[in-house]
């Protein structure tokens, strides 16, 4: 059974993780991940709410067929959404001590 002082503990514990949840979030706004495929021909940059930042295309990936540019960009775009989304995931994962059980949010 849950005492009154049990629950008055629980509640302040909720409410400080949802502090620390609100710092992070806004602390991904401010995470920059890079990404480069193609020997560095593409390269993107995705900040930690998983927005696309940058796209940089190397003046000789122009000389690559239509088909394998965009492959290389939807590559390099992939890759940094990927790398956005585990590092806010490990960021909220450090802040909630697993409280999640693994459950992926879009956008944290």
């Amino acid at each position: 059974m849950i005492n009154k002082g049990n629950m008055t503990n629980i509640l302040k514990q909720a409410q400080e993780i949802q502090k620390r949840i609100e710092s992070v979030q806004n602390e991904l706004e401010d995470l920059i991940v890079d990404a480069e495929v193609g020997g560095g021909l593409i390269k993107v940059q995705v900040n930690g709410k998983q927005e696309l930042l940058e796209l940089k295309i190397r003046p000789e990936a122009l000389e690559e067929d239509v088909e394998m540019l965009e492959d290389l960009i939807i590559s390099a775009v992939n890759m940094g959404l990927r790398k956005s989304q585990e590092e806010s995931q490990n960021r909220m994962t450090s802040v909630t001590g697993g409280m999640l059980g693994g459950l992926k949010i879009p956008g944290m």
